[in-house]
């Protein structure tokens, strides 16, 4: 009975982390609907180890459950995307001021070793750029984390945890969008220089630039009218 109970749980972990990884990346885009058929054919899995699965995506609000219709990856809008930033900036900034303030080697060497992996990971999974590459997803994940390691409040951290989640819904939906020059390599490098100099005052600029950057863009491309 035990290993029944833990074959249920990993498949229910596997079923999760697919669908999971596919909201993040854009192969599930905003909006559409999941085909729990489909999904349990593809990864060989158990319906039931998938309605499991988005359930527990729908707690984390990255799917919604609609009443006789199933589940749907959960849209995004401009009000949410605006509020989001904002507030994951104040978080965001906050937490790195913290880390930069209590930071030691140990935290320094993480910053280092992701900004390495980050910058040597293809960002997209096909030429017409219009899916991440999930290796590059956890190599950008793994950066911004380890910007704010050195942060001493669980709260903050906790609260980050939530807001970065909720971002990456929407910094997927960039993926596609070419009218643009930005260089998240060049960003992500200076972002790492500044906090490992130290320097409280840059990191913040840096960072806000960084997310509000995304914001603009979806602003610009996603939700223009006309």
């Amino acid at each position: 009975m035990i290993r029944k109970n833990e074959d249920s749980s990993s498949k229910q972990e596997q079923a999760y982390s697919l669908i999971r990884n596919e909201i993040l990346t854009h192969a599930l885009r905003a909006g559409s609907r999941v085909n729990i058929s489909d999904t349990a054919s593809r990864a060989k899995l158990s319906l039931g180890a998938v309605r499991e699965a988005l359930s527990r995506l729908t707690t984390e609000g990255l799917v919604i459950s609609e009443k006789n219709k199933g589940f749907k990856v959960a849209p995004i809008t401009l009000n949410e995307l605006v509020d989001l930033t904002n507030t994951r900036i104040w978080v965001e900034t906050e937490c790195i001021k913290n880390s930069i303030k209590n930071g030691d080697l140990d935290w320094e060497s993480q910053i280092v070793s992701s900004i390495f992996r980050l910058l040597r990971t293809e960002i997209y999974a096909n030429k017409d750029k219009q899916i991440i590459n999930s290796e590059w997803n956890n190599a950008h994940a793994d950066f911004h984390c380890a910007l704010i390691l050195g942060c001493n409040s669980h709260w903050m951290l906790r609260l980050r945890d939530i807001l970065y989640v909720q971002s990456e819904r929407y910094r997927s939906a960039t993926a596609g969008i070419t009218k643009t020059t930005r260089d998240l390599n060049e960003e992500h490098k200076k972002l790492s220089d500044a906090v490992l100099a130290r320097d409280v005052k840059l990191a913040v600029d840096l960072m806000t630039n960084h997310l509000q950057l995304t914001k603009d863009l979806l602003i610009s491309e996603h939700f223009k009218q006309g």
